[in-house]
Parts: C-alpha cells; structure tokens; sequence
C-alpha cells in the first residue's frame, strides 16, 4: 500500500490545499493530511478546529484521514509507514525552501520520497495569510476557500 503525508499548518484550509489533497488521493492508496501543532507560530484556528474543517473538505475522499502532530515530519511519517510526503509549490519564491525541506527530509530517512505538487494556475497566488487578511477586512472569501468551510472561516472575524 502506498501512503502519503500531507503535511501543513492549514490555518485555513484554502482550495489550493483541496485542489492538492484531491489530486493526491487519486495517485495513493491512503493519503494522511497532517495538521501541523507549531509552537513558535500563532495560529488562528485550533489545531482540532483545522482538523475539522479538513474533514469536512474531503469528507467525500474514502482514502483521506485527517490527523496532527508535532516533532520531526520524518518520523511522523515513519510512524504511519508512509513512502511519500507531499509539498506543493506555488511559486518560484517557495522553491529554495522547499528543496531545502526536501533534502533534510532525505538525509534523516532515505526511505521517505518528496514529491512536489504545483496547484492550478487559478490557486498559485493563494495563501492562507491571504485568506485570513481577506476575511478580516470584510471582504469576500467564498472563491479562496471549499465552500464548506467559508462561514466558520468568517465566523473568526466577524464582530
């Protein structure tokens, strides 16, 4: 069985990230969207609330589980016996970074692959940062992210 991580803050999810989980869940056996528990980085939602809205979003994906963790990527995926962790690329801005990930993910375990996903064009100048300044202005949302998700994500904001 091939198994891959999707690791990430998702703080929110955006429908770059569904965009992302749905392709993958098409190329893998079990695909395990990881929330990531980030201690030095405040986050808006709670890490059950990310859980929740992800389950929501791909409620209808038989091969998706939704989890979290913190520590090593490595490990985590080691411990769910995945071979791939997935990264996607938005621009040429996210590359060095993500390389560098990539190729310290290698040298701790040889056995866990990066494979790097480009989002459709529609999505690559999405973020969540974006999505939160978005909602927190006021403005409209409902095309950034699953529809499913659009009213607790305004919910955080609305006064």
């Amino acid at each position: 069985m091939k198994i891959a991580v999707y690791p990430g803050s998702f703080d929110p999810p955006t429908n770059g990230h569904t965009e992302i989980i749905y392709r993958s869940s098409k190329i893998f056996d079990k695909l395990i969207i990881a929330v990531t528990r980030n201690f030095s980085k405040k986050s808006t939602f709670s890490v059950e609330e990310r859980k929740e809205m992800l389950e929501k979003c791909t409620d209808s994906l038989r091969n998706v589980e939704v989890d979290s963790f913190s520590g090593l990527l490595v490990d985590y995926a080691q411990k769910k016996k995945a071979s791939v962790i997935i990264r996607g690329l938005r621009a040429v801005s996210d590359f060095e970074y993500e390389v560098q990930l990539a190729l310290m993910n290698r040298r701790m375990s040889k056995k866990i692959e990066t494979i790097f996903f480009i989002p459709d064009e529609n999505y690559t100048f999405l973020s969540s940062s974006l999505v939160k300044e978005i909602a927190e202005l006021g403005g409209k949302i409902n095309e950034l992210v699953p529809a499913v998700i659009a009213n607790k994500v305004m919910s955080k904001y609305r006064k």
